[in-house]
């Protein structure tokens, strides 16, 4: 009997031994991150490419993240699986250097953005990712009257049918030279010029730190254009934590405060071996 109790005894440890990493990890993959709600989180998928699309839904979804940024319509029938919006959908585009301030575009600029147009409103979402093109020697005022006259050619359509185009703005210094669309300035007369509520600037808080600095103030005085953001560390285009000089929280204070609505995007290269730690990290400081 003693032999027999041993034996039951060893068994039952043995089990608990193994059920209970198991249950554990269910326990960490079930747990959600509670968010205060101020802000609209979200998180660009090629920042991840040890990850599949739908890898990063699970994780995006678990975090309590609204959206991923960045994908291309075929992929919204994942997003939706998940309960996840397309926060800025790309695809419209040629390139980032071949874009609105050249009008031997204009064309072709026209098809793509209608067809994606359609899928961005048909999906029930909103955000259509665009971008200026290169200078190639061009001056700022024709880069402007040639991006207007683009612009005009796909805004009513976008206005029909509830989609804001946004134009994104990149530091020409380091990572995007001669890019046209690379100061507040420039960007912000485009946006008075072509005069339609449904096109917006796409505010790269990373970018803009490297190009003009003065983030704060920057997003005080011109949010009314801003109809999204994105982050990542300065320098080096990574973790957004003590690693890097720019004050998160205190920038996502100011976009709290002026009444913002849209979405916050996690645009920085992890560099930890788990990623999703990195983005649990960003999401954690900029949920103020």
């Amino acid at each position: 009997m003693k032999r027999r109790d041993a034996i039951r005894k060893t068994a039952i440890a043995s089990a608990f031994g193994i059920l209970l990493p198991f249950k554990n990890q269910k326990e960490k993959t079930e747990k959600k991150i509670m968010l205060k709600g101020n802000i609209n989180h979200s998180v660009c998928d090629w920042c991840y490419p040890s990850l599949s699309l739908e890898e990063l839904c699970i994780e995006a979804k678990r975090i309590g993240l609204v959206g991923i940024d960045l994908v291309k319509p075929k992929d919204f029938p994942i997003l939706k699986k998940y309960g996840l919006l397309s926060t800025m959908t790309e695809g419209a585009e040629i390139t980032q250097k071949e874009s609105f301030n050249d009008p031997s575009y204009h064309s072709q600029l026209k098809d793509r953005y209608t067809n994606h147009i359609d899928y961005v409103s048909k999906a029930g979402f909103r955000n259509l990712i665009c971008f200026s093109g290169n200078r190639k020697g061009m001056d700022d005022e024709t880069g402007l009257n040639n991006c207007v006259v683009g612009l005009k050619k796909i805004l009513s359509y976008a206005e029909k049918k509830g989609v804001v185009i946004l134009m994104e703005l990149f530091n020409s210094k380091i990572d995007h030279p001669d890019y046209m669309c690379d100061n507040t300035k420039w960007a912000i007369e485009l946006c008075k010029r072509v005069g339609s509520p449904n096109f917006k600037l796409l505010y790269d808080i990373y970018h803009m730190q490297i190009e003009e600095g003065d983030i704060i103030r920057t997003i005080n005085d011109n949010h009314v254009y801003f109809g999204h953001y994105h982050t990542a560390g300065v320098p080096g285009r990574n973790e957004i934590n003590s690693s890097q000089e720019l004050n998160y929280p205190a920038i996502m204070k100011t976009i709290v405060k002026t009444g913002y609505s849209g979405f916050v995007a996690q645009e920085f290269r992890p560099t930890r071996n788990n990623p999703i730690e990195s983005l649990e990290e960003a999401i954690d400081i900029c949920d103020v």
